[in-house]
């Protein structure tokens, strides 16, 4: 018989979880999750393997309103919980590399307004990054899509402005330059990141503006774990709920429309096309609800 390559249901698992965080229409992940089923059902009745449980779900959106999106009390919580989210690297695991602690000693030591000889085993401990809380800050304000986090560029923030300036050779699904609003805070956060950034050797002979432990660009699923610890620390209910990165940029495009306009949520989203932003035209069902209220 002709030999045909067999999909383990791990293998499937980590096929579905990147799928998820991929930029794929919701219908392609829907039919591509439904065509594994039939096949492992199959694999269930010929050869008695065990039936498979994906622990993910795509439903069809009707293309009017995203599907998940996190409320303006879960925004809040998630500043929050990323604002003490990560540590500067701990004495331990740089100790063993001189050139990265001598890097960073002068940054605990203006943390802790001391001189750099001053400066302690036990005051390396605790000092904060601002790497994470950059990350989550920018995606809520900007929308970022995964993509875009693992592209970023230091030449993107114009700290003084309160922008980001994506142009159109880096923006995703566009072919125009872009200059997206920060917040304030979120801009002197990114002032505060980009200083303790040049304190990181890994950074050197790089513009990326965020790299993982392992000197990696973000992707789609390392940023997936870090949303849903996130959720965890924040206490926001993912039961019911398919809450992935998107669902940061999902809110920034409801909550924009609501606020402002279509025209400016196109703009802060960055979409090449009116009709992408018209699904954040619908009012969500809490205004709805709060209408009905009013109307009596």
């Amino acid at each position: 018989d002709e030999y045909v390559p067999v999909m383990r249901q791990e293998h499937a698992d980590r096929y579905i979880d990147a799928l998820a965080y991929s930029e794929k229409s919701q219908s392609h992940k829907h039919h591509t999750l439904h065509s594994l089923k039939r096949y492992f059902k199959w694999r269930h009745h010929v050869y008695g393997e065990p039936e498979w449980e994906p622990e993910r779900s795509f439903t069809i959106s009707n293309g009017q309103t995203p599907q998940d999106y996190f409320k303006k009390p879960e925004r809040r919580r998630l500043r929050q919980v990323a604002l003490d989210y990560e540590t500067i690297p701990a004495y331990r695991t740089v100790k063993c590399h001189e050139a990265r602690r001598e890097r960073l000693k002068p940054y605990v030591a203006e943390y802790h307004d001391i001189t750099t000889g001053e400066v302690g085993v036990d005051h390396w401990e605790g000092v904060p990054s601002w790497r994470y809380t950059t990350i989550v800050w920018t995606s809520l304000d900007a929308g970022l899509r995964p993509d875009e986090v693992k592209k970023a560029k230091t030449w993107w923030v114009d700290t003084e402005n309160a922008v980001l300036r994506i142009p159109k050779e880096e923006a995703s699904k566009s072919d125009n330059n872009w200059e997206v609003s920060l917040r304030e805070k979120t801009a002197e956060a990114l002032a505060l990141w980009l200083h303790e950034r040049s304190h990181y050797p890994k950074y050197d002979d790089t513009d990326r503006l965020w790299l993982t432990n392992h000197s990696n660009p973000f992707g789609a699923r390392q940023l997936g774990r870090i949303i849903r610890r996130l959720c965890e620390e924040a206490d926001i209910d993912q039961e019911h709920r398919s809450l992935s990165w998107y669902s940061i940029r999902h809110s920034v495009g409801t909550y924009m429309t609501r606020e402002e306009d279509l025209a400016a949520t196109q703009a802060q989203l960055r979409h090449k096309r009116a009709e992408t932003t018209m699904k954040y035209d619908a009012a969500p069902a809490e205004d709805r609800r709060d209408a009905l209220n009013r109307m009596g």
